[in-house]
């Protein structure tokens, strides 16, 4: 006599994506996903047969999901303005639709067609059905890097700053905040004049201030350093050895060539605050911490510099990438040349057909697919 718990159909398995059939005669597909906190939850769905609790993803239901992502608000999501001390948002009846940019939808559709296309490689699923789905191209974000003027203001500015080596290296390498708060003394060749960029500072939800790999893989990278960097290191170098000193038995070793005068490791938001003030007291505009590194790859494509040495300068995964990011100030150089050879031929002045001083080409509409 077999008893329903008996009963392969009926039976209750605890692995993932497995389905059951109730009591109630209804089915239930349980499987588990991994929670914001790093947790497994188990997740179940169920359905009048066992077809309909399976539930198969579909490109349709991606297309829902990051639709809905796309019109929701943050705040309300993730209780963001329930945990502010003056409610500005939901909990005070008043949406502020802070929406997720296309940039990061498009990221967002990015990583589930990486995870799915793992999940098929692995044969856990027959085909990745995020492919089917487009989100469209995000413009990328405007920047304003510093002209050559302004980039010799900022440095004449950070004389005598604590972090002054810090400011001097980001614009004269192009190196990324993480990469530069991550940077520690055996990464340094002083004698050789390299710096070997191994890891990024960030701090996480998890697990706080934390060094993480580089972004990419090409992130990973041997760069020069140029002479003025060197100086200001060795002397930074030498200020540091002065506040290990007199910090005593206060001091932390944490071994980074960055810190704050106790040896500990330098947040990404203070060196921000840092940055501001010194835009500031420079009496130039306010720009992004990130754009003294597009400042950096713009100066040397305005230099002459080739495309190739300034990828694996900022440490870009493809050439294709610094192309795209840097397409205007391509097109201002190529413009330039066209005015020369103009001159060269003796054409007239107005021959050239220039574009809008904003630099970039009018907006063609993309086709509809």
């Amino acid at each position: 006599m077999t008893t329903p718990r008996d009963n392969p159909a009926s039976r209750r398995v605890r692995a993932n994506g497995d389905e059951t059939q109730r009591k109630d005669s209804r089915w239930e597909a349980a499987g588990y996903v991994l929670a914001p906190s790093n947790a497994r939850k188990r997740v179940r769905v169920y359905g009048t047969t066992r077809k309909e609790a399976l539930a198969k993803l579909t490109a349709k239901d991606v297309r829902t999901w990051l639709n809905q992502l796309r019109t929701t608000c943050q705040c309300c999501t993730r209780g963001l303005d329930t945990a502010r001390d003056q409610p500005l948002c939901c909990a005070a009846g008043k949406c502020c639709s802070k929406q997720l940019s296309p940039l990061t939808l498009a990221y967002v559709h990015s990583v589930l067609k990486s995870a799915l296309e793992h999940a098929v490689r692995e044969e856990e699923i027959p085909r990745n059905v995020a492919r089917n789905v487009r989100t469209g191209t995000p413009r990328p974000r405007r920047f304003e890097p510093l002209t050559a003027d302004e980039a010799r203001t900022f440095l004449a500015t950070t004389s005598g700053h604590r972090l002054q080596p810090l400011f001097e290296l980001a614009l004269r390498t192009g190196l990324r905040k993480g990469e530069l708060l991550g940077l520690r003394w055996e990464d340094l060749d002083l004698a050789g004049g390299t710096a070997s960029i191994r890891r990024t500072l960030q701090r996480t939800n998890s697990g706080g201030l934390t060094a993480l790999p580089t972004k990419t893989q090409s992130s990973e990278r041997r760069i020069a350093l140029p002479t003025p960097c060197l100086r200001s290191l060795e002397q930074h170098r030498d200020r540091q050895r002065q506040e290990r000193k007199a910090a005593g038995k206060d001091w932390q070793d944490s071994g980074y060539v960055f810190t704050r005068p106790n040896g500990a490791p330098i947040e990404g938001a203070t060196l921000t605050r840092h940055f501001t003030a010194l835009l500031h007291r420079a009496r130039l505009r306010r720009i992004r911490f990130h754009d003294l590194r597009h400042s950096t790859a713009t100066l040397l494509l305005e230099q002459g510099v080739e495309l190739v040495v300034i990828k694996e300068l900022l440490g870009h995964a493809h050439i294709g990438v610094t192309a795209t990011v840097y397409a205007h100030v391509r097109l201002r150089l190529q413009r330039d040349a066209i005015d020369l050879l103009s001159h060269a031929l003796h054409g007239p002045a107005g021959a050239v057909n220039r574009l809008d001083e904003g630099g970039e080409p009018p907006l063609c509409a993309a086709p509809v697919r």
